[in-house]
């Protein structure tokens, strides 16, 4: 992309392969920043050229281990600000703590807002970011919100799938009633029909499937959700699929592979053949199965830095 010169981009230590790679898109050098501990564990960050004045965006996503990657970020702008760098803009493809985005039972904290809260307080103009998993945290910063939809970049990436034989015989899968809203766009893209995955939850990581909701008999089923940490959900649901509806194959896409616990070993055994990741999480060797088709948010991510820094509209981004 020309006329890119002016964007300093620093990357902290979660993602440096998704930075490189738009900073690449971007026809830019990484800024040069070193970022460590101390021997007690303290953050320790350098940064090694000049800021003033410029417009930096800081690309961390706030992943496993969250509270070093966050207290990262919150550090490196921290030292942006005091460096006098004219405007800060956090990139960060997966936004941790976004679970808890409201009182689920009394005395709950609120933990989205009082992260919005942190990265305001630690020098933050702005904010970028992809598949919030509750979209009304926008509401939580006083500063704007760039909110991105991955499922664009899933579409396309099965679309280019050879063995995806078209929708004809496709239905769009929600793996709960939360994600709906955001299968019903997906199925509409594809103008397949939806069903849904009825469930309940005794408790945090626990899931009982109770029933499908939806005509899936002898159809290749898309499963859609914004992460899978456990796979809990996603694979109880495919189980569900295949023997209470009859489904003939089961996929599954989602926007941020966080792959906790079990997850990988419950992946490999359950009768999902695929599943779509995007790379705003950096997955270790370890979980780099058969099973999982990485597909990079780059682009995307270069095209609406690349817009913010030339004040031109997001939006046409977010279809």
């Amino acid at each position: 992309m020309s006329g890119n010169s002016g964007i300093q981009l620093f990357a902290g230590n979660s993602c440096p392969k998704l930075a490189a790679e738009i900073a690449a898109k971007l026809d830019v050098e990484l800024g040069q920043i070193e970022v460590g501990k101390f021997s007690d564990g303290e953050i320790s960050v350098h940064i090694q050229e000049s800021v003033r004045g410029r417009d930096v965006y800081v690309i961390q996503s706030t992943s496993a281990p969250v509270n070093d990657n966050l207290m990262e970020l919150l550090v490196i702008m921290d030292a942006l600000r005091r460096a006098s760098a004219g405007r800060i803009n956090a990139v960060i493809p997966y936004f941790g703590y976004a679970r808890q985005d409201r009182k689920a039972i009394p005395r709950d904290p609120i933990t989205a807002k009082l992260v919005a809260d942190l990265l305001t307080s630690a020098g933050a103009d702005r904010v970028l970011t992809m598949d919030l998993h509750a979209a009304q945290i926008q509401g939580f910063f006083d500063i704007p919100v760039d909110h991105l939809l991955g499922q664009g970049v899933l579409r396309r990436a099965i679309l280019r799938d050879e063995n995806f034989t078209g929708s004809d015989d496709l239905v769009v899968i929600s793996p709960d009633v939360g994600s709906v809203a955001r299968a019903r766009q997906l199925a509409a893209k594809f103008n397949a029909p939806l069903a849904i995955v009825d469930k309940r939850r005794p408790k945090a990581n626990v899931m009982e499937v109770m029933n499908v909701i939806g005509d899936v008999k002898g159809k290749t089923c898309l499963m859609l959700d914004d992460m899978i940490d456990t796979g809990g959900t996603i694979v109880q649901g495919a189980q569900a699929l295949v023997e209470i509806g009859g489904a003939k194959r089961v996929i599954a896409a989602c926007t941020h592979a966080v792959l906790s616990g079990p997850a990988i070993e419950r992946l490999e055994k359950s009768v999902i053949e695929k599943v779509y990741v995007l790379n705003t999480i950096e997955l270790p060797p370890e979980k780099r199965i058969a099973k999982i088709h990485e597909v990079s948010v780059a682009p995307i991510f270069a095209e609406a830095i690349a817009n913010i820094y030339h004040d031109l509209p997001v939006s046409k981004l977010y279809d």
